[in-house]
């Protein structure tokens, strides 16, 4: 069975300039569809489907329930702590302060701030091994950060969690972070990294 969509709460935006790409974001309640000029009625109701489709798919990447936070830092233990941190529990939290996570190592247990969910997948994993790194070493000295080397994406997590504090510091509240609920975009070019922007390549517009 297809999904179905409040079709009215869908904008369709054609541009003339836009020919090889199809974006979908979310602005508030609104859900903005824009395809290039050409396309016929026909293959714009196609690609509306299309990249409905694909931005709840996205959403639901960015925002897993606590059972799939647990088992994400199960994998990332796996692969980068070589299983070594093994939480009891590792769940989504709303008391967190301006935290973006907790651990209590006496009791292996994870909070993540409800904060998070929306913010790109490699900036939750991040977040997730930090913590699972503070079930090998409580503090944040050499052989804490040493855990953390191996997770590529480690210097860009931390930049992109200090502009999201310093936005929110600016306009003196927490605001949606970048890539959150007013507005992720589709991104399909790398599943494992919600970029800010979608991109559907030509050979994919027309539709079969």
């Amino acid at each position: 069975m297809q999904p179905t969509y409040d079709l009215s709460q869908v904008e369709v935006r054609r541009s003339r300039r836009r020919a090889r790409t199809v974006t979908a974001w979310r602005e508030g309640d609104r859900t903005i569809v824009a395809i290039p000029a050409r396309f016929t009625r026909a293959q714009e109701h196609e690609w509306v489907r299309r990249m409905l489709t694909r931005l709840a798919a996205q959403e639901r990447r960015r925002r897993p329930s606590d059972e799939e936070l647990a088992a994400r830092a199960a994998d990332l233990s796996a692969r980068y702590l070589g299983g070594r941190a093994q939480p009891t529990s590792v769940a989504w939290s709303t008391n967190q302060g301006r935290r973006w996570g907790s651990c209590t190592p006496s009791e292996g247990t994870i909070r993540l701030s409800d904060r998070m969910r929306g913010m790109p997948r490699w900036v939750v994993d991040y977040v997730l091994l930090h913590e699972l790194a503070h079930l090998l070493h409580a503090g944040h000295g050499p052989e804490f950060w040493a855990e953390l080397e191996s997770y590529p994406r480690t210097q860009r997590a931390r930049g992109f969690l200090e502009g999201v504090a310093y936005a929110a510091d600016r306009n003196g509240a927490a605001d949606d972070p970048p890539g959150g609920t007013s507005g992720g975009a589709v991104d399909d070019e790398d599943p494992a990294v919600d970029g800010p922007d979608a991109v559907v390549a030509l050979d994919e517009l027309e539709p079969a």
